[in-house]
């Protein structure tokens, strides 16, 4: 069964107070703990929040590109959401969290209001995918908070402690994924979950080391009615690196519903060391 909007851990996040014109603040939360301040993906769905509930907004994301500046502190932090411009159907907004009056990312959104065209799907979910309750729950003792707060059940390319160093041929994770405890899917909670995807580093090299992810960017291919029919079933995610070089790497991702539709892309920049 679904927990409640009002007491899911990711709302309770997600929460923003209106302090001013095109301003906000929230606030970290310890569900969403990384191993060095909260989880990126948390982040950028605050930032898309803010100009989700701006009085002035217009229609639903298109794209939403965040830029991880500095580490965000445990604590208070503000947004600043504010629409560049407002075309008939398009919004063109900026993003800019910060703490202590320094900026700690920042970010563009795009909002459209989506109208009936023809169209056609050319990237299709990978066939003969192992069902979610086929598989096993990924463990989450010993790991940052925020990997409690996903269901994740990996059909290869996942990561845990029996990481042995053995350098993989590639990068590639497939996984079943939704929110812990269940909760219907909106755009923040897809946004969130685009940053899902462990390191490719770590993945490819079947080891931890440090890195992260310096810039994110999110497609919706998904609107309102597409989210409200996925509802809290789990995502099949896929994600690879096209490169991994001096220290940065690529990122490719993609999440489709559990009806085989998709409903986000994604792309990344992390860095790593060796």
């Amino acid at each position: 069964m679904s927990t409640s909007l009002s007491t899911h851990p990711f709302d309770a996040a997600l929460a923003l107070n209106t302090t001013g014109p095109d301003q906000y603040q929230g606030q970290t939360h310890p569900a969403y703990a990384n191993m060095v301040g909260p989880y990126g993906g948390m982040t950028a769905a605050q930032m898309l929040q803010a100009a989700l509930q701006h009085p002035a907004r217009l229609g639903d994301p298109v794209s939403l590109t965040v830029n991880y500046a500095a580490p965000v502190a445990d604590g208070a932090f503000e947004v600043e959401a504010r629409p560049l411009r407002t075309n008939r159907s398009t919004q063109h907004w900026l993003l800019l969290m910060r703490q202590a009056g320094e900026v700690v990312a920042s970010g563009t959104a795009l909002l459209a209001v989506r109208r009936p065209t023809w169209g056609a799907p050319e990237a299709v979910m990978p066939d003969g995918m192992p069902a979610f309750d086929s598989l096993e729950k990924r463990p989450t003792q010993g790991y940052p908070a925020w990997i409690s707060r996903y269901d994740m059940r990996f059909v290869c390319g996942g990561m845990g402690a029996d990481f042995d160093g053995v350098e993989q041929p590639d990068s590639l994770t497939r996984l079943w994924l939704r929110d812990e405890p269940p909760r219907p899917l909106d755009f923040p909670s897809l946004a969130a979950a685009c940053d899902c995807f462990a390191p490719r580093t770590w993945v490819r090299r079947h080891q931890h080391s440090p890195a992260g992810t310096v810039t994110m960017t999110v497609y919706f291919h998904a609107d309102a009615a597409l989210l409200a029919a996925q509802g809290s079933r789990p995502l099949f995610g896929q994600a690879r690196a096209q490169v991994l070089r001096d220290g940065y790497c690529d990122q490719m991702g993609m999440l489709w519903s559990a009806d085989g539709l998709l409903l986000a892309s994604t792309q990344q920049v992390q860095y790593y060391r060796t």
